[in-house]
């Protein structure tokens, strides 16, 4: 197997990535686009006072909706297709090790890793690689379509939301790393709960065997809530961040509006560009969670069948 998880990417989903690349394209451009539609509705209604115009964006509106909604279903039937497919090539290539290994080799450790590597590891490297890619293309697309239009349309109030939410890429990457290093600490815990389910013994054996068993829940435990903690804390402060730049919106578009210096559609149409920020920035937020989790678990996959080829117990990695 490879040895990156970007190199197992590339074999098992090359073409199959850059096709749900293509669609992820078409999402992030229909999913722009009402932005300027509602700023037209909505001068059409206010300032024209123009039904018949009012009714036909209305149409294109919904029309564009339901094609983004349809291109968006197909993308993400795709993309589970792809990472389906991830998922048994992992677990072909682990129950094959297995297979191969001679009897002796069959130790609780062993077992108990060959379960973890053939049912619960592979589930979400698969369901990664199949967004790897098309999911990144996106998001980071309809942001960046999102903050070109904002300024285009008011590029004073687009810097201000850009600097307000400027901070978020300080204390995202720095809360991010404490997750991922909580994260990899439970994968390797869940091993030797694995392990420890298999073993057997009695007397003193096996009151010591509960015991490491009762001590390792403890510490999935304690490794769970820090997760909790550190995630919802950063989603706390980014949603901080995101109402901010809503609430200076309002009140900087609505002086513009009172002194004749914009229009009422388009402080309507930078309020929802701003969900079109914070949605896809939050997407970002995740997708990089994702990638970093994922690698850390790929990576201790690779090592434990390489400790596995060897009969060793691969209960950790560094």
């Amino acid at each position: 197997m490879p040895r990156t998880l970007v190199a197992f990417v590339r074999r098992v989903s090359g073409w199959s990535q850059l096709c749900a690349s293509c669609l992820a394209i078409v999402v992030f451009v229909l999913t722009t686009a009402p932005l300027e539609m509602q700023r037209r509705i909505l001068n059409a209604a206010v300032l024209d006072g123009d039904l018949t115009r009012v009714l036909v964006l209305a149409v294109i509106y919904a029309g564009i909706v339901l094609t983004e909604g349809l291109v968006k279903l197909l993308m993400n039937i795709y993309r589970g297709w792809i990472g389906e497919k991830a998922v048994r090539v992992l677990r072909l290539a682990a129950s094959a090790l297995v297979d191969s290994m001679p009897e002796q080799r069959a130790r609780a450790g062993i077992q108990g890793v060959e379960i973890s590597l053939i049912l619960p590891e592979p589930e979400p490297i698969g369901a990664f690689v199949g967004v790897v890619v098309s999911e990144f293309v996106m998001q980071a697309g309809t942001l960046l379509s999102a903050f070109a239009y904002m300024f285009y349309m008011q590029p004073v109030l687009a810097f201000t939301c850009l600097a307000i939410f400027s901070p978020q890429f300080v204390f995202v990457p720095v809360i991010q790393a404490a997750i991922n290093r909580r994260v990899q600490s439970r994968i390797n815990v869940l091993r030797q709960a694995s392990v420890g389910v298999l073993v057997s013994g009695g007397g003193e054996a096996e009151v010591e065997r509960v015991m490491k068993q009762e001590l390792r829940f403890a510490e999935i435990f304690s490794l769970n809530l820090g997760v909790v903690k550190l995630r919802y804390s950063m989603h706390f402060l980014m949603n901080l961040t995101h109402n901010f730049a809503k609430m200076i919106v309002l009140g900087v578009g609505g002086w513009y509006v009172i002194n004749g210096e914009t229009e009422v559609g388009t402080v309507v149409a930078f309020v929802s560009g701003l969900n079109n920020v914070h949605d896809p920035w939050g997407g970002l937020v995740n997708w990089y969670e994702d990638m970093m989790v994922t690698r850390a678990r790929y990576r201790t996959f690779v090592a434990a069948k390489v400790q596995f080829a060897k009969g060793e117990e691969p209960l950790a990695v560094a």
